[in-house]
Parts: C-alpha cells; structure tokens; sequence
C-alpha cells in the first residue's frame, strides 16, 4: 500500500451548468450495479423526493431484502418480469412481460411525477431483442428535464451510454462463488 497525502485544496470548481435529472447508468460484469440504484433511490428518497423502481427480470411477488426494505419506507417496487431467462418456462411470454413493463416504465418517466425512476435490469431484455432501444432512447431523450433515469445491468447499449450523463462500469476483480461458496441471503438478494 501507498501512503498519500491528503489534498488541502479542493480538488475541483463548482459547476456552473443549470441542476436538471440526470441518466444514469451502472453496467458491467461486477456486483453492486442495483445495490448502487437502491443506494440513490435512498438517498432521493431521503430528500424528500419521489422514487419508483422497476425490476425488468424480478417477478412481481418478489419478497428480496430490498423489497422489504422499501416496503417499510414506502418506496414502490415493481416486478416486472418472469426471472431470469434460464428459468423462463416461455421467453416469448418473458419478451411480452419486459415489452408490457417498459410501456409502465415509459408512462412514469413521461408523467413527470417521479423525481427518480430507476430501470433495474433492463439491460437484459434490450439485449435479448425483447424491448425496442429506440423507444427506451426517445424515451429518455423526451422525459421532463427534472426526471432523473438510473438504468442497471450488463452489458448496456453503447447508444444508452452515448447518451447518459453518467456511466459507472462495474468491474469484477474477485467473487466469492468462483471460490464456491453460494448466494447470501442479505448479500445477494
């Protein structure tokens, strides 16, 4: 390990631009990419700010930690999907679920109500060719200017992050069930 000096200046300017909802994005192959979402959700919801989140892979009767949690704060949660698409009994009954889920997204982002509207997991019915990504892209271009989008998943289109403001990858250096060791209750769900 390095030892650092700690700045004693401020390391950037204030920015000048005007406060406007922002897209955000949290992609790649490393944990944390909904668990950053649920983190600003908590954060806006904090604030005082209205906060929807719909879950594209997660079934409505869904009951993860997150869920709870929100529940208990009165924050919406929404399953939209059928799981994961290994476990679909019938993808094209999974398409229509993500493509009927994304006309709900796309009336919320649009009615201007919400402060936030998080988007978890969409990024696997885009790239399974289950939603139309231009109607996500207009949709995220023609939202209220105060709508902020925070969309998760791997493997974003590059046209979403073209057009975010902000985009973290999330990259795996070690996970703990390439050890072996399975999914935590609390951890992973």
């Amino acid at each position: 390990m390095n030892i650092e000096t700690p700045p004693t200046e401020k390391p950037y300017d204030k920015a000048e631009g005007e406060r406007r909802g922002l897209i955000i994005v949290n992609t790649g192959d490393g944990k944390g990419k909904s668990t950053a979402a649920f983190g600003l959700a908590l954060r806006a919801h904090g604030r005082g700010k209205k906060v929807m989140i719909y879950q594209f892979m997660k079934v409505p009767s869904a009951r993860f930690g997150e869920h709870r949690v929100f529940e208990q704060l009165g924050v919406p949660v929404e399953g939209l999907g059928d799981g994961f698409s290994w476990k679909s009994q019938d993808l094209e009954h999974s398409a229509q679920l993500a493509r009927d889920g994304w006309q709900k997204a796309k009336a919320a982002i649009l009615s201007g109500e919400w402060f936030m509207v998080t988007l978890d997991e969409i990024t696997y019915p885009l790239i399974y060719g289950w939603m139309p990504l231009d109607d996500v892209l207009e949709t995220l271009k023609n939202r209220p200017k105060e709508v902020t989008v925070v969309l998760t998943g791997r493997r974003c289109p590059q046209e979403i992050i073209d057009l975010a403001d902000t985009v973290t990858e999330m990259g795996m250096v070690k996970h703990a069930f390439q050890a072996g060791i399975p999914a935590q209750r609390g951890i992973e769900d």
